[in-house]
């Protein structure tokens, strides 16, 4: 189980730290699948102004489907097309010692990020306690996300743990589950994130994937071609780990470390290998442009499928809570 917030395009950081593991996971006979479209969790940041949030919906199911997940093995779903979640969130929130979300350190560092926007609201304190119920409502036992999640996951599991001592032993306590690359940095070396404005989309080709490329921070001690890189610092080689040859990778791990390759030829060879790992990602995300209404039957489906997984949910619950 696990989910993102529609927000705007999904980048190559939200692919290879969540996604990849998501297409990976779905492959497995041990695993059954469930990935949401979150987007209450999307209010919590961006109550003021929702304009888009129906529109990024659809675009990041898109997307989805374009990387490879697969409605036949996988269950998409909307999260506020599932009220159950809210139903259990609030019985969640009875128990939850408000101490365990306000020690909690994504939101510390998130309202440091966002010092620009009024994040001193009940939703946003607690939607840690949202993102419980959301796991383990299917009953979760693990949890592909990327590394900046894992207080979260951490918090769910005490949460649950707190549900099954003062109710019943109803829910698992979840796993994370990471991928080989679960925290990507953008063009700028910080964090990849669009409130940074330094991302590259799964949907960036062409000029576009070329310029960003382009631009990427390499290592900064290295100031003329002449200088012997480190490519063990360097964000652009950390790209070629995920998306060169393993040929390619060592040699430009060599000729960077003795100066036979610049930058620039190396950011050069990134984009082309970028460009032809995505195209068929891009050519599938082109297909499903043209084609919305197969993707609204998808959301529907899982929809569909998620609501009986969440009603059995729900009246173990009332049982056990007594209500």
């Amino acid at each position: 189980m696990s989910g993102m917030r529609p927000t705007g395009r999904l980048h190559l950081g939200n692919l290879h730290g969540a996604l990849k593991n998501w297409i990976d996971l779905q492959g497995r006979q041990d695993y059954e699948c469930y990935y949401f479209v979150a987007d209450w969790h999307a209010l919590t940041s961006d109550y003021s102004d929702t304009s888009d949030i129906h529109d990024n919906r659809t675009e990041m199911v898109i997307d989805w489907l374009s990387a490879g997940l697969d409605p036949e093995k996988s269950t998409l779903f909307v999260q506020s097309s599932i009220k159950e979640h809210a139903e259990l969130f609030v019985i969640l929130s009875m128990i939850t010692p408000l101490a365990w979300l306000e020690r909690n350190p994504t939101y510390k560092e998130m309202r440091a990020e966002l010092s620009g926007q009024d994040l001193s609201t009940f939703g946003f304190l607690g939607y840690p306690v949202l993102q419980a119920a959301d796991i383990i409502m299917y009953k979760a036992n693990g949890v592909p996300v990327g590394v900046d999640q894992l207080p979260h996951v951490e918090l769910t599991r005490e949460i649950a743990r707190r549900f099954n001592f003062l109710y019943n032993e109803i829910f698992p306590l979840p796993e994370t589950l990471l991928t080989a690359f679960p925290k990507l940095l953008g063009i700028d070396g910080r964090k990849m994130s669009k409130s940074y404005d330094n991302s590259i989309f799964i949907s960036d080709q062409g000029e576009v994937l070329k310029k960003k490329v382009e631009a990427m921070f390499t290592d900064p001690q290295r100031m003329r071609k002449k200088d012997p890189g480190r490519p063990e610092i360097c964000n652009v080689f950390t790209f070629h780990q995920i998306y060169s040859l393993p040929q390619d990778v060592d040699r430009i791990r060599v000729e960077c470390s003795r100066a036979g390759i610049g930058c620039t030829d190396c950011k050069r060879e990134l984009s082309a290998r970028i460009a032809e790992t995505m195209r068929p990602v891009h050519d599938r995300r082109d297909y499903y442009i043209h084609h919305l209404e197969e993707v609204r039957a998808v959301i529907e489906n899982g929809n569909a499928r998620a609501t009986l997984i969440a009603r059995q949910t729900m009246e173990e619950v009332r049982g056990a809570v007594k209500i």
